[in-house]
């Protein structure tokens, strides 16, 4: 598989642009919904958010999109919220092990995998994986502790224990890593921008540039990660109705179709 897009569009800002259009005019606001969502979630979670004031026209959203281990570490810290989404279990899980999230209430809503992309010319000639583990490779990854970093060295380790690869692969991958990134948007922006050769991000990431900017390289199914995206409302938020109207809006058929236009795989109703 290989996908060709362009057209960064003021990546490395999409974040800080997100969180101040969404709450300029509404910071003040006690009726706005807050929604804490993992980065890779910007561009699904303003569409959906689109479709559910369509329906509801009095809501109001506030949207915080980062890494999903530092909106963990800003829930905990007091941050207010009436909703977190998750790119993966294990944050969602130190918020219901805070006491911030009832775990009867979280659920799974998308699926994700990854993919390596690199830039247009390709001057690494990066053609699959094993490509990584080549002397002089940039790569970057996100953090460990970031979702996606997580995901990235998970299929390093599945990799190394292939016999096709080799014990010694990931520690030559890790070898060439130039540098660890706060979020996958921040992996995506090096590559586009030529900073890097590969990085490894969610498909739905690489999907968000336009044409003649970057590709993708499909990682192989054996070695990839299935990666689940959670959602629950928070013990401690304001706005319990508003959270599950929103969830509604998320789960329906409408919403789930919209996950799967952006790429995402949907969980249904």
């Amino acid at each position: 598989m290989r996908a060709r897009w362009g057209g960064l569009c003021g990546l490395a800002g999409l974040l800080a642009s997100a969180w101040v259009a969404g709450c300029a005019a509404r910071m003040e606001d006690n009726e706005s919904l807050t929604i804490f969502a993992a980065a890779s979630l910007a561009e699904v979670f303003q569409a959906v958010g689109e479709a559910h004031r369509q329906a509801n026209p009095a809501a109001e959203i506030v949207f915080n999109f980062a890494a999903s281990d530092q909106l963990a570490q800003q829930l905990l810290a007091g941050s207010p919220a009436d909703l977190f989404a998750s790119a993966d279990q294990v944050q969602m899980q130190i918020a219901v092990d805070a006491g911030l999230v009832d775990v009867a209430l979280r659920r799974v809503f998308a699926r994700n995998r990854m993919v390596i992309v690199v830039p247009s010319d390709n001057p690494a000639a990066i053609a699959s994986l094993a490509d990584l583990a080549r002397p002089g490779v940039r790569l970057v990854l996100a953090a460990p502790e970031v979702p996606a970093g997580h995901y990235a060295r998970l299929i390093l380790a599945r990799a190394s224990a292939d016999a096709a690869y080799g014990p010694g692969f990931e520690p030559a991958v890790l070898a060439n890593v130039r540098s660890l990134e706060e979020n996958v948007r921040a992996v995506l922006a090096k590559v586009v921008l030529g900073e890097a050769d590969a990085g490894i991000v969610y498909l739905t990431d690489a999907l968000t540039t336009g044409r003649g900017e970057a590709f993708a390289i499909e990682i192989p199914s054996g070695l990839n990660a299935v990666t689940e995206y959670w959602i629950a409302p928070l013990s401690g938020g304001t706005h319990p109705e508003q959270a599950e109207e929103f969830l509604v809006t998320l789960l329906s058929a409408e919403g789930q179709s919209i996950l799967a236009r952006y790429g995402f795989e949907p969980v249904g109703p």
